[in-house]
């Protein structure tokens, strides 16, 4: 049995150092698609919320809370795809997300930070939270886009 076992978890770990092997070699116009897949989900389910809090649609706890919850897990989706090898792809990115990679990573640091905060709000069914926090995740992706994306 225990050998069954032993077996079983080398195959595991060999299959997860596979993975992360063809993650490493993935071409860099597959990475620039994943991304720019990533923040096009973030935008579907920030539109809803936003909408609510504007006044534009009704607030509704449940959508906010699976909206959000999808949003906590996209916000951490794309970074891994910024890699130099990415730089000659066609997409809106600007040089300074590779150049100055300290404050590309503080900025995706704060969108991670902003969006858990209103994951968990809407989570708590927290509306006040909710609306709180919901204007860093704007700021957040706003800041970004204004400091590394094209216009």
């Amino acid at each position: 049995m225990r050998t069954k076992l032993l077996a079983a978890a080398v195959a595991v770990a060999a299959l997860g150092g596979a993975s992360l092997e063809a993650l490493a070699q993935a071409k860099p116009d597959v990475l620039v698609k994943q991304r720019q897949a990533a923040m096009t989900l973030q935008g579907k389910y920030l539109g809803p919320i936003g909408a609510m809090m504007k006044g534009a649609a009704p607030y509704n706890a449940d959508v906010v809370a699976l909206n959000a919850t999808f949003l906590e897990n996209l916000a951490r989706m794309p970074w891994d795809g910024f890699v130099a090898s990415t730089q000659g792809e066609k997409s809106k990115t600007k040089p300074d997300a590779f150049k100055d990679t300290a404050k590309f990573k503080a900025a995706s640091d704060a969108l991670e930070s902003a969006t858990a905060k209103l994951g968990a709000a809407a989570r708590a069914r927290d509306e006040a939270g909710v609306r709180a926090s919901f204007g860093a995740v704007a700021k957040a992706c706003g800041s970004c886009h204004d400091d590394f994306r094209e216009k």
